[in-house]
């Protein structure tokens, strides 16, 4: 297929399918020739690039036209809607077309539908960390493509140690690929551990100890986050979503709802055998402080697309969080 939109977060998962993409398409001898990277600070960029496109390659191999962090996936004129129709309908087999962009084109444009019918889109989006069972997934395909057997409680590390960074995963099933020989099986927990850089500092353990009302825990935590150059929001977005999950819980189990299809499609819950230890995590605190919780949260994300300073507004909310938790009742435990 000759035309691609890649977008999505994930920098580094992008990257490499573009230059997977690049190392498909050229021949290296001729590939200084037959790439065009397109700048998009050029007013009249995607037009340059359109007609870049059905120029004939040079030599061996094919050409490649590349418009980088395009805004046509959100904004898209019928002017240009119009040429980039005629470009697509008229794409040479010689020519691969590439279009890039972090955000997601709108669904509903005429855009998405036109370049669906000519091209592909695929998506590279950073996993969110508390969906662990695409995490999973994603250490256990990475893998396979690295011909790296894992054991069961290794893949379960890896998640762990890594969370959603790609890159990191990428270096360290290398690193476990060189160490370990062929034929010794698949690499045991041990070993990993062993070998692996593991960050306990994520967004899923900070949740943890606001929930233990343990204010020293949870400070150190947010230091080590933003040190680790994670973003505000998106430490805050998973704080949202956690106790989100465990607020749905809690509501059914107040509700009396016994049923696991049922809590796990109210709670959106991809995997129903994770409710038992949902459960677990959600022993020993009460609705009422989870109900609390979430204004205190939705406050935490307010101030900071305020403009707030990060660590401060942080580490406030964080104290306040942990004093809600640490401050329960027998009364309230006993909910």
């Amino acid at each position: 297929m000759p035309a691609y939109f890649f977008w999505g977060d994930d920098d580094f998962q992008m990257q490499t399918a573009v230059q997977d993409l690049r190392q498909r398409v050229l021949d290296p001898d001729w590939a200084s020739f037959n790439c065009d990277v397109i700048p998009p600070t050029l007013g009249n960029g995607p037009i340059q690039a359109f007609n870049q496109a059905m120029t004939p390659p040079f030599g061996l191999g094919q050409r490649l036209v590349w418009l980088p962090n395009t805004g046509l996936g959100q904004r898209c004129s019928e002017e240009m809607l119009a040429e980039l129709e005629r470009t697509l309908a008229n794409l040479p087999e010689t020519t691969v077309l590439l279009l890039t962009s972090p955000h997601k084109p709108d669904g509903r444009s005429k855009f998405w539908k036109l370049f669906k019918q000519y091209g592909e889109i695929r998506e590279f989006a950073t996993i969110p960390p508390w969906k662990t069972d695409l995490l999973h997934q994603r250490v256990e395909a990475l893998a396979k493509a690295k011909a790296v057997a894992l054991a069961p409680e290794t893949i379960n590390l890896l998640v762990e140690a890594v969370g959603s960074d790609t890159r990191q995963l990428h270096l360290e099933l290398e690193k476990l690929a060189l160490y370990w020989a062929d034929g010794q099986g698949p690499i045991p927990p041990q070993v990993a551990a062993a070998l692996v850089t593991v960050s306990t500092q994520n967004s899923l353990k900070l949740a943890a100890a606001l929930k233990q009302g343990d204010p020293n825990t949870a400070l150190g935590l947010v230091e080590d986050l933003l040190h680790r150059n994670e973003p505000a929001l998106r430490i805050v977005a998973t704080l949202v979503s956690q106790f989100r999950l465990w607020l749905w819980l809690k509501v059914m189990e107040a509700e009396g709802v016994h049923n696991e299809a049922e809590i796990a499609a109210a709670a959106e819950i991809a995997n129903p055998r994770r409710l038992y230890f949902l459960r677990q995590e959600v022993r020993g605190i009460s609705l009422s402080q989870l109900q609390r919780s979430l204004p205190l949260l939705l406050e935490l994300e307010s101030d900071l697309k305020l403009g707030r300073d990060q660590q401060a507004t942080l580490q406030t909310k964080v104290v306040e969080l942990c004093q809600l938790f640490g401050s329960a009742s027998s009364v309230a435990r006993a909910n």
